[in-house]
């Protein structure tokens, strides 16, 4: 059975496409102005998780290339023909990786978001040197230290950006999900902090109802879905 919803694609929904990517462009043009930052500085990734390939057109017909999943397998059932429709999709891996789905990840992403433990580092090394494709990785932080969300502790981080860069992952940056219903803020600026002291650049960080504060403490990826698709 489909995970994601099916719904008909129609003009109608390119139009809505069109408003709800320029009205997000818009304010993540105005928070990065009001951080004196360059607005091209922060890519969207559009989260179409649970969203099925009729969804995911008028966002592709209107200009959007960057788009993130949660679960390699629903991925697998929509990318590769929408991929081949449109080659210069770029598709990130922003929910938990099972070291055992490593290999598939790499076939079809060009990102991952989740990296946060040894096993899946020297899995996502092996397959990298069965597939031949190299990708780029964030370390997911569990910033607000809870239970029930990945990502490693940000002790954590230095010893496993070392491993991931002896495994000949490259990578790139942090990933982090600050906890719900308090000011993300804080969680923000910390995350920007433990990059910097670990020599690292990019930020994905902040989603619908929290991105303009990610913008501002410097995100260089925010990952947006209900802003883009609506409520699901």
């Amino acid at each position: 059975m489909a995970l994601w919803h099916s719904r008909p694609y129609s003009a109608a929904m390119t139009t809505d496409a069109k408003h709800r990517l320029t009205d997000v462009c818009a304010e993540m043009a105005k928070a990065a102005k009001t951080a004196a930052r360059d607005p091209a500085d922060t890519a969207l990734i559009a989260i179409s998780k649970t969203q099925d390939a009729d969804a995911i057109r008028p966002l592709i017909e209107v200009g959007q290339r960057l788009f993130g999943e949660n679960r390699v397998q629903e991925a697998q059932g929509k990318w590769p023909d929408l991929i081949a429709e449109t080659p210069d999709i770029e598709l990130h891996l922003v929910g938990q990786l099972q070291s055992n789905k490593a290999e598939d990840a790499l076939r079809l992403f060009d990102v991952i978001h989740s990296v946060d433990r040894a096993s899946l580092i020297a899995a996502l090394g092996k397959a990298q040197v069965k597939t031949g494709r190299h990708l780029r990785y964030f370390l997911q932080v569990n910033i607000g230290e809870e239970d029930q969300k990945g990502g490693c502790a940000a002790t954590d981080v230095p010893d496993l950006l070392a491993a991931a860069r002896a495994a000949g992952l490259d990578v790139v940056g942090l990933m982090a999900v600050p906890p719900a219903d308090t000011e993300a803020a804080p969680y923000f600026a910390l995350l920007g902090k433990i990059a910097r002291d670990n020599g690292l650049t990019q930020l994905s960080m902040g989603m619908s109802g929290d991105f303009e504060a990610a913008i501002m403490l410097g995100a260089t990826h925010v990952r947006i879905g209900t802003a883009l698709f609506g409520a699901r």
